[in-house]
């Protein structure tokens, strides 16, 4: 394809050389530079891709993109170079553009928000083939394609623009009709996800994170509100209108979110009063959640084995997408049991042990608060609560005393230990949580211990489990590796946690950080 003939498909170009050329690929990192590539120059928080120009042309890079005018940029005579707003957007529209915007061949739900979302991407996936549709997923577990299951990365994020699309290319081919996209905040932001054209947006809530990285709350929603905003001026399917699914019970999200345009509305939540869609009649038990839906299709009786009163919301935004989407209740019912949890969300850990041991990833302070009254909804009369959690270095500080005061309230012992703590050191992070605790008046060394390998942090937790008593380990989840320094270390809480109630440990690295 020419160059010029992309660049005239896409939006934010403000000037191009008159030079053209042959592409067959777009990258946005000079060392994937392969002959007939377009490299795309994205100035990063420490790295500037304009810097590497002279590396991606002569690797054979065919054409450049980038911020700077052409006077500032150094470029041989002959080459072609087109001038756009963001550098960052245009990449993801240049790489939709090269693969012929497969977006625009399927229904594109997208869901955000601040917890539960990727269970909640999970169930409208579950609820879409129930109903026989051939449907795809991307979460920041996995991309599902068919029957091929792909790890999307180390940690919870979204993919990047190039894979974002390439999955979703990969989808039409396979046959799919709808793809289901989990969008983090950092992938609206950094735009991850220009290029997809979504008709479904859908949110679970907003409450407080990544405050490290958006600077305010109201910039970390305002990235969330991203998905919406794009919604009605996106390009149009036939006979698709656009959708979006609000949570009436959530203060942080849905005034803002209501006043953003859509064909359709349609408000899910506990409060009858706002919501269209609700659920009456619940009941939770260890074994799962009961409940029935009301809804303007009717209502319906849901049975999942997903745990925790929490868990009604992400069921009922998932239940209200797949109505919207004109799927039958029946199905919708039948695809919300047939779901039974993302690996490291409340998942058990069963070694014959007499107390219930449990992994998930909550790892904001609302997400804690969830996690640990639905653990206390789990444990025997006169049973405790035992949880184990750290805060990510270089992340939301503000998050360390926050769920410091959780945990507090929460537990009857914490545990606090590493959870990424990159280049900071562990003892202060761990600090923080600490003074939280003994503001709460808790005692260090009776209800709460600071054991800064993670590995013995679970060991020590399990050695104070009784019969009756419940043993969390919150903020990895499924997450295989964990950042000391800027290098990534396996790791794995699952393993961990098994390992533990064994009587061994697996030892956190590297030991000298600790």
């Amino acid at each position: 394809m020419r160059f010029s003939e992309l660049l005239s498909m896409i939006p934010g170009v403000r000037g191009r050389t008159e030079a053209d050329a042959d592409v067959v690929s777009v990258v946005a990192d000079s060392r994937q530079v392969t002959p007939g590539s377009i490299f795309v120059a994205i100035s990063g928080l420490t790295r500037d891709g304009h810097d590497f120009i002279p590396q991606a042309l002569a690797a054979g890079a065919a054409a450049v993109v980038g911020e700077r005018a052409l006077a500032e940029v150094s470029l041989p005579a002959g080459t072609p170079y087109a001038l756009v707003e963001n550098a960052a957007e245009a990449f993801g529209w240049l790489c939709a553009a090269l693969l012929n915007f497969p977006s625009r061949k399927l229904t594109l739900i997208g869901v955000t928000g601040t917890d539960g979302k990727t269970t909640t991407t999970n169930l409208i996936y579950a609820i879409l083939r129930a109903a026989g549709h051939n449907a795809g997923m991307i979460s920041t577990v996995n991309a599902q394609i068919g029957s091929r299951s792909l790890d999307t990365g180390l940690h919870t994020t979204t993919p990047p623009a190039d894979e974002i699309q390439a999955y979703l290319a990969e989808m039409v081919a396979d046959g799919a009709t709808h793809a289901v996209v989990e969008a983090t905040s950092h992938g609206l932001a950094q735009h991850r996800l220009a290029g997809c054209d979504f008709d479904v947006a859908v949110v679970t809530n907003i409450t407080h994170e990544h405050l490290d990285y958006h600077g305010t709350w109201e910039a970390y929603r305002e990235a969330k509100a991203t998905l919406f905003r794009g919604l009605y001026p996106s390009y149009r399917k036939p006979d698709t209108p656009k959708i979006s699914v609000l949570n009436a019970d959530d203060v942080g999200s849905y005034p803002y979110l209501r006043q953003m345009p859509a064909d359709w509305q349609v408000v899910y939540g506990l409060d009858g009063e706002e919501a269209d869609v609700v659920a009456v009649d619940i009941a939770s038990a260890p074994s799962g959640l009961r409940f029935t839906v009301l809804s303007p299709w009717g209502q319906v009786p849901v049975s999942s084995p997903l745990v925790g009163a929490f868990n009604v919301s992400n069921l009922l935004a998932a239940a209200t997408t797949g109505l919207a989407l004109g799927i039958a209740p029946e199905q919708v019912a039948a695809g919300l049991a047939s779901f039974n949890g993302v690996p490291g969300r409340m998942e058990r850990m069963d070694e014959g042990q007499a107390f219930t041991a449990i992994v998930d990833f909550a790892h904001t302070p609302n997400a804690l608060l969830r996690a640990l009254e639905t653990a206390r909804g789990l444990i025997a009369p006169g049973g405790r609560v035992i949880v184990v959690f750290g805060c990510a270095g270089l992340r939301d500080r503000e998050k360390r005393r926050l769920m410091g005061e959780v945990a507090a309230a929460g537990a009857d012992i914490t545990l606090i230990t590493a959870e990424d703590p990159r280049t900071e050191a562990l003892d202060a992070i761990m600090a923080e949580t600490a003074r939280a605790l003994e503001a709460a008046g808790k005692v260090e060394g009776r209800d709460f211990y600071r054991v800064p390998d993670r590995g013995k942090a679970l060991l020590h937790a399990v050695s104070l489990a009784r019969p009756g008593d419940l043993v969390m380990a919150c903020g990895k989840g499924h997450e295989q590796s964990m950042c000391f320094g800027e290098i990534e270390y396996p790791w794995d809480d699952r393993e961990a946690l098994r390992r533990a109630l064994h009587g061994d440990f697996l030892a956190t690295l590297p030991t000298a950080s600790l």
